[in-house]
């Protein structure tokens, strides 16, 4: 790093250095204190000052010796992290999800960065009319001008680490509806159930699945065979899991021993949108 980057790093105001440390840890996943404090020029103590803040504000998670914005068993990532990682994965997902979207249908989207590259595709306006329902402010600011889109925002309580509305009057802004198809993500699969980090997650989940006529899993391959902290559903609730051509032979075994219908989706450049049997 150049002397006058540093300079201008070590000139910064708290708010300023806070929003740059974030950017940084978004981009990298991980980094240590000591790496901070030298790039931008400061003391470790006030590095940690920074750190705490960022942890308060629900963008990274402390460890010892630094902070990170992965996702672990335990904690979720933030969503700016979210919408960096996966993207052809996911872009291969959401192009097969629209094959089931009809003109007329009513449309849940959760507040998943998978279901988002679905709500960009519905953005182009070629399935209309369509009715989308959603708690993700993100999806939400997407669709809001869009024509032939009838917007149905889940108001709640506002999570700033996932863009989107939850708590009790969001569960049961949902309950209040019937859908013809919800499309949904978790953070992991593993064993028949689908799992998610945060118990307030899981309950705007259930009650979204427990609205559609039809339940479609959303799910890039990294996540087949990972542990999260909570239980949210057998996979015998969706009625179709969508999963990149990244997955391994014996991740799919694992859908097939448990009776999972499943198809492949094939990235740019690769796979060959097999699909599995029940």
């Amino acid at each position: 790093m150049s002397s006058s980057n540093t300079g201008a790093q070590q000139g910064q105001g708290p708010a300023a250095r806070q929003a740059a440390i974030s950017e940084q840890v978004l981009a990298d996943g991980s980094a240590t204190a000591a790496e901070l404090a030298e790039r931008f020029g400061v003391s470790l103590m006030t590095i940690h000052r920074d750190l705490d803040e960022l942890e308060r504000q629900g963008v990274v998670r402390k460890f010892r010796g630094g902070v990170t914005a992965q996702p672990s068993g335990v904690f979720e990532s933030n969503v700016q992290y979210r919408l960096k990682t996966m993207r052809p994965a996911k872009a291969a997902i959401a192009e097969q999800a629209l094959t089931h979207i009809e003109p007329g249908m009513a449309v849940l989207l959760d507040d998943s960065t998978s279901t988002l590259e679905i709500a960009r595709r519905l953005r182009l306006g070629e399935i209309t009319p369509l009715t989308v329902v959603t708690n993700f402010l993100e999806a939400i600011n997407l669709l809001s001008d869009q024509r032939g889109i009838h917007l149905m925002a889940l108001g709640g309580d506002y999570d700033p680490l996932h863009s989107s509305f939850l708590g009790v009057s969001c569960v049961e802004a949902v309950q209040s509806l019937r859908v013809d198809v919800c499309f949904a993500s978790t953070s992991a699969v593993q064993g028949g159930y689908a799992y998610h980090q945060e118990q307030h997650i899981v309950s705007v989940k259930r009650a979204m699945l427990d609205s559609a006529a039809r339940n479609v899993l959303l799910i890039d391959h990294t996540k087949l065979g990972r542990d999260a902290l909570h239980r949210v559903v057998p996979l015998s609730r969706f009625d179709l899991v969508l999963v990149d051509d990244g997955a391994s032979a014996d991740a799919l075994r694992d859908l097939d021993e448990h009776k999972v219908p499943y198809e492949v989706c094939a990235t740019k450049g690769g796979g060959d949108g097999r699909a599995g049997a029940t």
